[in-house]
Formats: structure tokens, C-alpha cells, sequence
């Protein structure tokens, strides 16, 4: 029961480790800007961390981000080149077999 405890207490949220990244990255809302939010991003992706969840977090505080739509449009950008997201997967029956 004790072990059980400590794996608890020693694991880290996606949560925490996805705002650590954040304060490593951007520091601030107000000092979130186009680079640092590419940056962001990769660590997050790097972490293991979903970036488009990172990015629905991060559009929770759009209003505290100067220039949100240059900030938006580079992470759209930025998830559209590195995820599926933004492009269609097509699987042919010759791929599956």
C-alpha cells in the first residue's frame, strides 16, 4: 500500500508538467509572442504532451496574450505542419495488408 502511495505522490499531471513547459517557454501570458509560442509547443510535443491540448489551454487565456491573432494564426500553423490535424490520412487496402 505504502509503494502504491508513493507512485502517486511522485508522478507529475499533464497538467503540471504542460504549465512547467509554459513557464520555461513563455513565462507570462503577456510575454507570450509568435517564437515562443512555436516553442512551446515542441517541448510540449517533445514531452509527450498533446500540442493541441496545449493550445486549448492556452486559448482559455487568450484575452491576457497581446497580439492573440498573430499568436493563433503561428499555432495553427504550427500544429498544421506537425500533427494530423491539419492534413487527411488516407490508408489504401495495399498499406493494411
Amino acid at each position: 500500500m505504502d509503494d502504491q502511495f508513493s507512485n502517486f505522490i511522485n508522478e507529475v499531471s499533464i497538467q503540471a508538467k504542460m504549465e512547467n513547459v509554459w513557464g520555461y517557454t513563455c513565462g507570462s501570458w503577456k510575454n507570450c509572442n509568435q517564437d515562443n509560442i512555436r516553442s512551446f509547443l515542441a517541448h510540449c510535443m517533445e514531452y509527450n504532451i498533446d500540442p493541441n491540448y496545449c493550445m486549448s489551454w492556452v486559448e482559455q487565456h487568450k484575452n491576457e496574450i497581446p497580439n492573440w491573432s498573430a499568436v493563433s494564426e503561428t499555432s495553427l500553423g504550427w500544429l498544421n505542419q506537425h500533427t494530423s490535424t491539419g492534413s487527411a490520412i488516407s490508408i489504401t487496402d495495399h498499406e493494411l495488408s
